[in-house]
Order: structure tokens, then sequence, then C-alpha cells
């Protein structure tokens, strides 16, 4: 890895420290959007940049095999030096604090332990900020699990008998089940199984219901149609609005970096949601011009064969993109610099992806992407 020299001094003296005790060799250690299988040697990371990051780590059986992915964020600061042990028994990193005298006596040592810390990859950090310039350190709090750690595979436990229904089922609980189709009934009749608590992400609660109580039936229509007023209401509710920028990022690291499709879920109800808006698109033009630019940015590193499932079936992101821009192209409302960069990501997202976003006014009933010829 080559690194300008003054940026190395300066990592050399403020950048952050990360020293993992007795990991096992063949662990499947990383940060942020990087990772290596670790060897006998490996202590740790050093000349981490301060700010935000996300370690990661799967540990290894005796057959190499990997298990589930478990992380979690740090808001490193300058010159800190963290120090998290293994615990063999758990294979994880133990929740326990490592002893002061311990850590103290790392310190001491730090020339003879510097040998066997890695570098941090210097050349995932622009990348790495672009895709979490809104996570706050408040955020991360807010957000992580209560066992402070994001599990790619949650553990399960089922409900407890107090909260299973009871009684006979009204009548119009019997007509809607019986308009359920044959795979939703048998989904119904699987284990009604809950995260262990604490374990879980708390993220922002989306609600089911899009619209006001007492709406009239062309209200409940309206905003059916027009998702303004459950974003407006989520809006209000969170400490400033462009969290749900930052909740947006956060979702997408735990699902690239973290493995969780729970996270990734999330990620594609706030993006669903967002773009779905018309009448708060002008209220909200800082949102959405962040928004653009971060989704563009997400889309550089969805996987790839999550991105070919998305566009050999189900692409909700060029479904929803095109309601997004044909809002933004026809709401009177919204500025000419927003109309303006969203018609440049239509050509970027073309050329990338090849898809079609022509006719963005006429209606259009295929939400499946149309493959277009570029010119040579």
């Amino acid at each position: 890895m080559e690194i300008d020299q003054s940026v190395a001094q300066v990592l050399l003296t403020q950048g952050a420290t990360l020293v993992f005790l007795d990991v096992p060799t063949g662990t499947d250690v990383g940060i942020d959007i990087k990772s290596w299988n670790v060897g006998h040697n490996f202590k740790g990371i050093k000349m981490i940049p301060p700010g935000i990051h996300f370690v990661h780590y799967s540990a290894a059986d005796k057959f190499g095999e990997l298990a589930p992915r478990v992380g979690f964020f740090h808001d490193f600061q300058k010159s800190e030096f963290l120090v998290k042990r293994w615990d063999s028994k758990e294979e994880t990193i133990s929740l326990e604090s490592v002893p002061e005298e311990t850590v103290q006596r790392l310190k001491d040592n730090i020339k003879e332990l510097d040998r066997y810390l890695g570098p941090y990859p210097y050349e995932i950090f622009k990348p790495w900020m672009k895709l979490t310039n809104r996570i706050t350190a408040s955020l991360v709090t807010r957000c992580s699990p209560l066992c402070g750690y994001v599990q790619s595979a949650l553990e399960l436990e089922h409900c407890s008998d107090a909260l299973r229904p009871r009684g006979t089922e009204s009548a119009s609980k019997q007509k809607k089940y019986s308009r359920l189709t044959q795979e939703d009934k048998e989904e119904l009749l699987l284990p009604d199984l809950k995260p262990k608590p604490g374990t879980e992400l708390r993220l922002t609660e989306l609600p089911d219901k899009h619209y006001p109580d007492n709406a009239t039936p062309s209200e409940i229509t309206q905003h059916s149609l027009d998702t303004s007023y459950v974003l407006d209401s989520i809006l209000k509710k969170l400490r400033e609005p462009m969290e749900i920028i930052g909740e947006m990022q956060l979702t997408f690291i735990c699902f690239l970096a973290g493995q969780s499709l729970d996270a990734f879920e999330q990620w594609k109800k706030l993006v669903i949601l967002i773009c779905g808006a018309d009448n708060a698109i002008p209220q909200y033009r800082s949102i959405y011009m962040e928004f653009l630019q971060i989704l563009e940015e997400d889309l550089l590193y969805v996987p790839e064969e999550v991105l070919c499932d998305i566009v050999a079936s189900n692409n909700f992101v060029y479904h929803n993109l095109c309601n997004l821009f044909r809002n933004i192209e026809s709401n009177s409302e919204v500025d000419g610099q927003l109309k303006s960069y969203a018609t440049r990501l239509q050509g970027r997202l073309t050329a990338k992806f090849l898809w079609d976003f022509s006719n963005l006014l006429e209606e259009d009933d295929d939400e499946a992407p149309v493959i277009v010829t570029l010119a040579q």
C-alpha cells in the first residue's frame, strides 16, 4: 500500500490503535469495507484515521469455515488505544473490559507490539467517508443493538405463550384470512420467532399506515400515492431531519460490511419511502439532494449477485427512482438545481446500469427496467 509520507506521519502520531488479543489464526477480521484472514502474529490494526469506523470479524472452525459475521461501530478518537480480547469459549470478542493494567502494559511496550499491528488500509478511507459522512456518534448510539454488536445472524426465540392471540376470530378477520394466498397461509403456520432482546438493531419504526386518522377515502388514496405525510411524520420525530440519511447510510454499512439482511430491509424501506414522496420534496430539498448523492454511492457497492437479482427480477431501485425522478420533474415547486442534478444522475445511471429513464411522465405499468443500447 502506497501512502503519502505526510499523511503517514500524521496517522502515526494521531491515528488510533485497535489491539485484538488472542485472536485465533484463520479468523476473518476487518475494518470498514476491508477484511483479512489473520495469521498467528496478528495483534490488531494501527494508524486508524479518527472518526466512526465499523470493526467486524468471523470465527473460523477447524475446517476453515467461517461463522456468521459480527461487528461493532466505534468512534475512534485521536491517538486512542482500544484493546479487545477474544473469548475462545464463545468464539467472539469478549464483552468484558480488558483490565487497565493490561492496557497500560501494552502501551508501555508499543514498540514491541507495533510489528504485530497491520496498518489501516488508507486507500479505502475516502470511499468510506463518502459512505458514512452523515453517520454521527449519537446516531450510532441510538441505532446499535443494546448488546453492542451487530450480528448478521440474530439469535431467535419463540414468542411467549402470553403474547399469542386469544379467543375466537372475528368475522372480518376470518374473511381477511380467506383472501390470503396459499403462500401467506403457509407462512402463518411457521413458528412465531423474534430476535433475542438486545440483539436487534434499534432502527426508526416505519408505520404501515400512510395516512392520518379520520382520513376520508379520497385522502387515503392520495396518501397511498404520495408518501409525503408519513415521511414528514417520521422526520419530525428525529433529532434533526438529516438523521434519516444517516440511518440510511448506517443500515447500508450494516448490510455491506456487517452482512445483516435485516439492515438491508430497512435500507430498502427508506429508499422506497423517500422516493415515494412528492409534495415533501421542496420542503426537504437538502435531504433529497443528499439522498440522490448517497444512493448513487451505495449502488457502487451493492454485491453483484444482489444487483443481478434486482435487474433481472424485482428492480425496486430502478422502479422507485423512476417514481422520484418523475415527481421531481413534474413538481413546479422543485428548484432548478435539484432538477438539474436529478437529470445528470439519470444519465450516469443509464451509462452504468443501462437503465432507461426516458419518457418518465408517460404512464407505464411495467416495473422492469428497459435496456437501452448506448452509442459506441
